[in-house]
């Protein structure tokens, strides 16, 4: 299934993606949260849909989305997953996954607007793979590592540069201001995808594409982030992780290049469709 949710900021109710277009699931009775990930919600709901699926309302196409799980209890971040980002960024392949968090106040609808930070000089884009948890993992091996992601989903890990190299501490005070976890349009469940290790992933700037990889390169794969991050930390239902960006962001760029108001970042990832996001000035 395509799970998504749709709705204004903070009233969006639950909905899927078909081949004949977007629907209300509100009938179901659940949002897609901890509670439904935990509880094999996906399963339920695609029994529940085989059966309502005449009955269930159409959602415009111009209705708005927003992020398509709940707030996560956290979002955990993989730095230099990809040799060729690692490379462009002056730093070493890492022997170790590096991990870091991003608030989850930072999750947004995957085509909400970016607001470039107060007193931001550097901020900058990063497509990425993004795995949402189905249910509690506590020390999994990898070879099981699998068995507990629910789906995946389109992120776009915005990064102010500055506050994340430049501030000292860790890299979280670059990746958390408002509106820099645009996560969707959707979450694919498993079977959607084939082989999550050799998708397109992809970020235009205007219309320029300057991320264009594979997630076959990733440095560390899926089963092995799962089971790693759940040697430091339980995993809960609706956690998302994001694997990592391959080469392309602005801070490898020679001039580096930053986003300014009015840029347009567009993005996919084969399989998990596209998002677009309108860069905006803040204020207060």
């Amino acid at each position: 299934m395509k799970l998504i949710r749709f709705g204004l900021p903070g009233e969006e109710k639950p909905g899927i993606v078909t081949a004949d277009g977007r629907f209300d699931v509100s009938a179901f009775g659940e949002d897609f949260g901890e509670k439904f990930f935990a509880t094999n919600g996906p399963e339920r709901l695609e029994k529940w849909w085989a059966a309502n699926s005449s009955s269930a309302p159409r959602v415009a196409d111009d209705v708005r989305l927003g992020p398509p799980l709940e707030r996560p209890s956290k979002i955990i971040c993989i730095g230099l997953n990809y040799a060729d980002h690692a490379k462009e960024s002056n730093m070493q392949i890492p022997t170790e996954p590096i991990v870091f968090f991003k608030s989850t106040s930072s999750l947004v609808g995957p085509n909400d607007d970016l607001v470039i930070p107060k007193n931001s000089k550097k901020t900058d884009w990063e497509v990425e793979l993004a795995v949402v948890i189905g249910k509690k993992a506590s020390y999994v091996e990898e070879k099981d590592a699998l068995d507990y992601v629910a789906g995946y989903a389109l992120h776009n890990d915005y990064s102010e540069r500055e506050f994340q190299l430049e501030r000292n501490g860790q890299w979280v005070k670059g990746k958390s201001a408002d509106t820099f976890a645009p996560l969707g349009p959707w979450i694919a469940t498993k079977d959607e995808i084939k082989d999550v290790n050799n998708l397109r992933i992809w970020l235009s700037l205007n219309g320029k594409t300057v991320q264009d990889g594979t997630t076959a390169n990733l440095i560390f794969n899926i089963p092995f982030l799962v089971s790693y991050l759940s040697q430091f930390m339980t995993l809960l239902p609706g956690d998302v992780i994001s694997t990592g960006t391959p080469a392309g962001v602005g801070l490898g760029m020679n001039p580096q290049v930053y986003i300014k108001e009015g840029d347009v970042m567009e993005l996919g990832i084969d399989g998990l469709g596209t998002s677009k996001q309108v860069a905006k000035a803040w204020k207060p």
